[in-house]
């Protein structure tokens, strides 16, 4: 079996409703992991933007959340739930959900789930390019949801 990572909430590259975004309650949308492989000690999740305007990030990107350390048993993450785990900080300073809310057009939302073959040593608010750095050497595998939103 291979992992999954998927939602109630939309398909792959569908529609993200509006009340997992700025526009409506700003929650996070329910989450469904399947298929951990044998050998995983923990999970990691990040929700970025690759889409954002270059006049408002240079780099293109805006990280929406950042959690590592979700137990190994995690097969789901509750609509609206702050999983259990550490909390990193998002693009706005925050260690919290941060929905989809583009300034522009349609953007991508992409969820990504890391399995991963240690608990990582990270201080919580640590960044999602911090977190990557760390959990690099203890990747077992990774899969990604992609959400749609535009605000128009």
């Amino acid at each position: 079996m291979s992992l999954t990572l998927t939602s109630t909430a939309f398909k792959m590259n569908g529609e993200i409703p509006v009340r997992f975004t700025c526009d409506g309650e700003n929650i996070s949308p329910e989450l469904i992991i399947d298929g951990a492989p044998i050998g995983t000690k923990s999970f990691a999740l990040t929700l970025e933007d690759p889409d954002v305007p270059k006049n408002i990030r240079v780099d293109g990107m805006w990280n929406h959340w950042v959690i590592w350390n979700l137990p190994p048993t995690t097969t789901q993450i509750a609509e609206g739930e702050t999983p259990p785990g550490v909390i990193g900080t998002n693009t706005s300073g925050e260690s919290a959900y941060e929905g989809p809310c583009p300034p522009d057009r349609e953007h991508r939302y992409i969820f990504t789930l890391y399995t991963l073959s240690a608990v990582l040593s990270l201080p919580k608010g640590s960044s999602k390019e911090q977190l990557l750095q760390t959990l690099a050497p203890h990747v077992i595998e990774k899969v990604t949801l992609i959400g749609r939103y535009d605000r128009n």
